[in-house]
């Protein structure tokens, strides 16, 4: 599709009906929606901390903030890495999603080693619904302890729904499943007419103790 076609309006739409996009590559200006017949999701009720990460996130090694460095965030989830050595998020799409986080339809989380910024993830958020877009991590760990905080913030907001598009083995450990093109449809439209409140009620910073209490507590 012509990168000049899709609107952040139109994103919001395609989100709503089961599709998102991609790109060939990172200068790629063409874009094409992606409807898998299986997705990936993530049980906000049965979220899976392996033994390793409980340890430490108690260690508190990281700090984590919210929607204080989205840009950052994205362009580093662009970037090459191992085992990875091209992207789908060109810079059409750092754009697109920009518009979106700057409507407030957008989020990220950021993990930090004092000023620097070692992991984070990114996604849309749609009433009870969270796409998550990509994540990227530069230290152990960092990514995982991203994820972790934000399932406290979607547990906290009352969401439904955590979309992951795909299963990786890393999604895998945290109870990460595929389910067909036609149940996540309904868990999206269940999703999307749930009432719940804003992103980033989970207070921080909290300590990884009080997320991991917060995260047992709640499921």
């Amino acid at each position: 599709m012509p990168h000049d076609v899709i609107t952040p309006n139109l994103l919001i739409e395609a989100y709503s009906s089961g599709l998102f996009p991609m790109a060939e590559g990172r200068d790629d200006k063409e874009l094409f929606w992606v409807d898998p017949e299986e997705r990936g999701v993530i049980p906000l009720d049965d979220f899976h901390i392996p033994r390793s990460l409980a340890k430490h996130l108690r260690q508190d090694h990281f700090q984590v903030t919210i929607d204080t460095a989205f840009n950052d965030v994205v362009k580093s989830c662009s970037k090459p890495a191992r085992g990875r050595e091209t992207t789908w998020i060109s810079e059409r799409i750092e754009t697109l999603y920009t518009d979106l986080f700057n409507r407030g339809f957008a989020h990220s989380v950021e993990v930090w080693v004092e000023e620097k910024l070692v992991g984070g993830l990114y996604g849309v958020s749609l009433n009870g619904a969270f796409f998550g877009e990509s994540m990227f991590s530069t230290e152990t760990n960092a990514s995982k302890t991203a994820l972790v905080y934000l399932i406290a913030q979607l547990k906290a907001g009352g969401y439904f729904l955590l979309d992951t598009q795909f299963i990786t083995d890393h999604l895998r450990q945290f109870g990460a499943r595929e389910i067909s093109r036609e149940e996540y449809r309904m868990r999206l439209d269940y999703a999307l007419r749930r009432d719940r409140t804003a992103f980033g009620q989970f207070s921080l910073p909290a300590s990884g103790a009080e997320v991991l209490q917060f995260i047992t507590q709640t499921s």
